[in-house]
């Protein structure tokens, strides 16, 4: 999981397990908390989740700024690229 492509599909493969959502409303652009309806329980399941994933916690603070998918790809990026981010 060190690009976003596979971020995106590892990401993508987590909400449709955990939320049960339909793999093609999740793209890139789309707004978690309106297009998706995942609330703030689902998206502490989701850091979690994602903590398991990469062997690193990802800070509350910085999921509090993101907005969409793409957000979340670009802040997981961040935490398993450290170096180039």
């Amino acid at each position: 999981m060190n690009n976003r492509t596979e971020i995106f599909q590892t990401l993508r493969d987590a909400m449709v397990e955990l939320f049960e959502l339909d793999p093609e409303r999740i793209s890139l652009e789309a707004n978690l908390y309106q297009d998706l309806e995942i609330d703030s329980i689902d998206a502490v399941d989701l850091i979690d989740h994602i903590k398991r994933q990469t062997g690193k916690k990802i800070a509350a603070e910085e999921f509090k700024s993101v907005r969409t998918v793409g957000d979340v790809v670009e802040a997981v990026y961040r935490l398993v690229n450290p170096e180039t981010a």
